[in-house]
C-alpha cells in the first residue's frame, strides 16, 4: 500500500503561481497512475490532471489545460503539480491520489490511494 502526502498549498493572489508535490512512501510510485483532483466548498471531487507511470503521456480537465502542468520523478517518488495563471475559481482542497489499475484513468473511482489533501485559496 502507498501513502500520499500533498504539500505546497497556500493563499496566492489572482495570476499568480504555486507547486504541489506529492510524495509517496511505502511502495514505489512508478507502478501507479498518479492523479491530482480538486474539491470546493459544496462541490462534488473532480478530475484536475493525470500523468501515466512513466510519465510519457499527461490529462488535463479543460479548466486547467494550458495553464497547469503535472510531471513526476520516479527517483524520488514525488509527482508535482505546477499551477500557473491561477484564478479565484481554482480555490480547493487538492488531492493527490494513485490508481493501481496500470490504465491511463481521470475518474476518481478508479483511484484507490489519495492524500489528506493541501488547501489552495485564490484571492482576487
Amino acid at each position: 500500500q502507498v501513502r500520499l502526502v500533498e504539500s505546497g498549498g497556500g493563499l496566492v493572489q489572482a495570476g499568480g503561481s504555486l507547486r504541489l508535490s506529492c510524495a509517496a512512501s511505502g511502495r514505489a510510485l512508478s507502478i501507479y497512475t498518479s492523479g491530482w483532483f480538486r474539491q470546493a466548498p459544496g462541490k462534488e471531487r473532480e478530475f484536475v490532471s493525470a500523468i501515466s507511470k512513466s510519465g510519457a503521456r499527461t490529462y488535463y480537465s479543460d479548466s486547467v489545460k494550458g495553464r497547469f502542468t503535472i510531471s513526476r520523478d520516479n527517483a524520488k517518488n514525488t509527482v508535482y503539480l505546477q499551477m500557473n495563471s491561477l484564478k479565484p475559481e481554482d480555490t480547493a482542497v487538492y488531492y493527490c491520489a494513485a490508481d493501481p489499475t496500470g490504465y491511463d484513468n481521470v475518474h476518481k473511482r478508479d483511484y484507490d490511494y489519495w492524500g489528506q489533501g493541501t488547501q489552495v485559496t485564490v484571492s482576487s
